[in-house]
């Protein structure tokens, strides 16, 4: 079983958690321990976990991100008004090859999505995501997923996977169960113009950095319809990191990927939260552990809930254009948007009417100008291919 290749937390993590207070987070997480195993997964809501391998790195470092010192950050902060059950089951080792790594990594999350497990992955590189996302093939036909990133990693045509590649394997790889990627946070200047034009055919998603510094509430809809999100933190500027050379001097502030983190929580669709690409600074690690704590503060906010014009919670508006009726409802309980997707069919959605897909109130008011919000457009299209 994938579960038994997984190591304990080391002991200095366990004595550091043994000397804080009650209110601490570790003094609330059950751990896997070398006396104990692991933690019962019975009521647990997210499983944290390490996965310790690195050889595909785009960039060799010399040193390995320290995940135990993750942890000690991590596990000092005070927990919020949560019901959220924690576990800690430990870190991957590297296998024989990567792709041992892989199997063992892909099986692990399968196991914790059929539990109803959130997994938190706190990978060293973000390859690390493929085999998170062939976890769900055996959960879900189709998967969204948003990388927050500065690149779209698509890499060259003949590269093997790797930390700046994987997205090309992913699109790739067969069976093909990705319906739809989203970039959040890319900088021009790190991806080719082939790349942003890939992007465009395949109807992907894409944010600017500077458009969603702009308005950080731009995020929340992504989020909400991702199911998997991958978060390489050389999105984040080197200031907010401790000045390390492979970090940009551009990139989200401390603030702004807390905040993308905790829309990633309330997301009642993501049931995968990936960290990758950190280094060793003490700044670092409690920016990771920052990261980790909002995005858990967002699943005590969690509210699911689905938009029919049958339920007095929610405000159909229907909006005539110039080329389409677009259907848009709004919830009076969250204040949420979503608009209808009529090409987007039971195939995707597993249901008998058309998709929803989350969008904001600015993307009602341009409609409304007669202006057909962007993501509706390249939804529709991908609902026609």
């Amino acid at each position: 079983m994938a579960f038994d290749f997984l190591v304990p937390v080391k002991d200095k993590v366990l004595a550091h958690s043994e000397l804080l207070p009650e209110q601490a987070l570790g003094k609330n997480v059950h751990m896997h321990t070398e006396k104990d195993g692991l933690p019962v997964f019975a009521q647990a809501d997210v499983a944290i976990f390490g996965v310790l391998e690195s050889r595909n790195a785009f960039e060799k470092k010399p040193e390995k991100l320290d995940l135990d010192e993750v942890r000690i950050q991590l596990y000092r902060l005070m927990m919020g008004n949560w019901n959220s059950t924690i576990i800690d089951i430990g870190d991957v080792e590297e296998g024989n090859t990567v792709e041992d790594t892989y199997f063992v990594v892909k099986e692990i999350v399968a196991g914790l999505l059929e539990e109803n497990i959130i997994p938190i992955v706190l990978g060293l590189t973000q390859d690390i995501t493929f085999p998170t996302y062939r976890a769900f093939d055996k959960i879900k036909n189709m998967v969204n997923l948003v990388s927050i990133d500065s690149r779209f990693d698509f890499g060259e045509d003949d590269e093997l996977i790797s930390s700046h590649s994987y997205m090309s394997k992913i699109i790739t790889d067969k069976p093909n169960n990705l319906f739809n990627f989203s970039n959040i946070g890319y900088q021009s200047y790190f991806n080719a113009q082939e790349e942003k034009d890939l992007m465009e055919r395949l109807f992907f998603d894409a944010y600017r950095l500077g458009e969603i510094a702009a308005n950080i509430e731009l995020a929340e809809p992504v989020l909400r319809s991702s199911d998997i999100v991958s978060l390489d933190l050389r999105a984040i500027r080197a200031a907010e990191m401790g000045g390390s050379r492979n970090f940009s001097p551009n990139g989200f502030t401390g603030r702004e990927i807390c905040a993308i983190a905790r829309y990633a929580g309330i997301s009642d669709k993501v049931t995968l939260f990936g960290i990758y690409e950190g280094e060793n600074s003490y700044q670092a690690f409690q920016m990771i552990a920052q990261i980790i704590w909002y995005f858990i503060e967002g699943l005590s906010f969690r509210i699911k809930e689905y938009p029919s014009s049958k339920s007095e919670d929610f405000t159909k508006f229907t909006v005539p254009t110039d080329t389409e009726e677009l259907v848009f409802f709004k919830s009076h309980v969250t204040e949420r948007w979503w608009v209808e997707v009529p090409t987007i069919l039971a195939e995707h959605t597993k249901t008998n009417s058309v998709a929803l897909l989350p969008c904001t109130e600015e993307d009602y008011l341009d409609a409304c100008n007669q202006n057909i919000p962007e993501r509706w457009f390249k939804a529709y299209r991908k609902g026609l291919n």
